[in-house]
């Protein structure tokens, strides 16, 4: 007799229309992202005024001890690659948000420079290890179905957490007193804390589980196979990485999209204010369009990524950026009453760049890397993020005091030339093209077969 499939409850039609993955189970890894989230939205949002309010140093002060603090942090990636191999994405991403809870305590007591230069970096510390151990364990608990989704809804939580997070900021910087921005910074002690327990608790698949069930968190073994043409043993190290050529061109890639996120933050007010002669009230109204989509949109678009190559959502994600940095440069030029429908439209490109770009460039980073060397590999990886994102703000800014248009043809031009670095990035080498990758590296071919089914 023919055997029926049970109905999808009305949840799970829910979850697969909107692109969310089953959450069945992961309630223990949503909540911590999301405390994770919501604790980079408050501080992101009043760290400077927390210490301009709490110790007697002026804002000049508080804001080079906040930079020095966050430089001593860039070769970190590297040696938190080190432990991901050793100990696992759990353990790591557990560690950083403990971390994290020591230096908010040390927020708390601080009242000189050199202190806010101390917990500012233990802090960096700790979101960095959590953030370079969160797409392998995202892979452990995706069990290698709905991969894309599981990327899409974390990209999607952060969006959420930071918003509200900086929302909850905005209550507390609006009441004033030193009381409560203590209380603020008190709070996120608390739930940093309450995240690491989560993650260290929750249940990932097992080493013992049968094939097909997901990718177990990595064991010391002697020899992988990488994504390049011969064997990696876990004893090459970072030397490993520097031959994947491959792996590279990723990293390359990522660096226009890391340029890309440090629109919002660093240029799009001072552009708009001081060359487009527009509100700052309407500014406001596209950053919070901007998050607004993400927020909402983010599942769907990964609903659409999952069935695609990741290499041709790359692209579209790379022609969507240069599209909106092109469209930015040309405000210039227009009328006044064309600007803000121009700078709208820039804004929706941009946001949708945003939305494709995230989950294959986080997907890609893991599955590329062989299971053996992948925190090696993700060491790598962030520091396209550390590097770049200590760049971008003073390289732009300076593009953009030689001249209005300057920092948007850069944005554009690296836009365009990493296109051509993303063509290929999902096929094996010919060479290797008949053996089996190490660990979860599978599934970056298998996505070809998945996308062609």
């Amino acid at each position: 007799m023919p055997q029926h499939c049970p109905e999808p409850s009305a949840w799970r039609r829910v979850q697969t229309a909107w692109g969310l993955p089953d959450l069945a189970g992961k309630g223990r890894f949503v909540t911590a992202n999301l405390i994770d989230s919501l604790g980079n939205g408050l501080v992101m949002a009043f760290t400077v005024v927390f210490f301009v309010k709490t110790t007697s140093l002026s804002l000049v002060a508080v804001g080079a001890a906040l930079t020095a603090g966050q430089l001593l942090v860039l070769p970190v990636p590297l040696l938190i690659g080190r432990l991901l191999d050793s100990y696992g994405p759990r353990l790591v991403v557990a560690a950083g948000n403990w971390i994290s809870v020591a230096g908010f305590l040390g927020f708390l007591f601080s009242h000189a420079a050199w202190q806010i230069v101390l917990w500012q970096f233990v802090v960096q510390l700790g979101s960095t290890a959590f953030w370079m151990g969160n797409s392998p364990l995202t892979v452990l608990v995706a069990r290698g179905v709905e991969r894309a989704r599981w990327f899409g809804f974390v990209r999607a939580l952060r969006n959420v957490g930071v918003g509200f997070g900086g929302a909850v900021s905005a209550v507390a910087l609006s009441i004033g007193t030193v009381a409560g921005l203590r209380a603020v910074m008190a709070l996120n002690v608390v739930t940093f804390a309450v995240a690491g327990w989560l993650v260290i608790t929750m249940r990932v698949a097992d080493t013992d589980e049968p094939a097909g069930a997901g990718p177990a968190e990595p064991k010391p073994a002697g020899r992988e196979q990488g994504t390049g043409d011969t064997p990696v043993q876990a004893s090459a190290g970072y030397r490993a990485v520097l031959r994947d050529t491959r792996y590279l061109r990723l990293v390359a890639t990522n660096i226009s999209f890391v340029f890309a996120s440090t629109v919002i933050p660093v240029l799009l007010a001072v552009y708009a204010v001081d060359h487009l002669d527009v509100g700052a009230w309407a500014v406001g109204g596209f950053v919070v369009l901007n998050a607004a989509m993400v927020a909402l949109l983010q599942t769907l678009a990964s609903r659409w990524i999952e069935a695609r190559r990741p290499v041709a959502v790359l692209v579209w994600a790379l022609l969507c950026n240069a599209g909106a940095f092109a469209v930015f440069g040309t405000l210039l030029v227009l009328p006044g009453w064309a600007v803000i429908a121009g700078m709208l439209l820039a804004m929706v490109l941009y946001t949708v760049g945003e939305m494709l770009g995230s989950p294959p460039t986080s997907e890609l980073s893991v599955v590329m890397a062989p299971e053996q060397l992948r925190g090696r590999y993700l060491g790598v990886y962030q520091l396209s993020w550390s590097v770049g994102g200590a760049a971008a703000p003073a390289l732009l800014t300076a593009l953009l005091e030689g001249g209005a248009a300057l920092p948007w043809v850069f944005l554009t031009t690296i836009s365009v030339l990493a296109v051509p670095l993303v063509l290929g990035l999902d096929r094996r080498p010919a060479a290797t093209s008949g053996a089996a990758p190490a660990g979860d590296a599978v599934p970056v071919a298998q996505l070809d077969r998945d996308s062609a089914g």
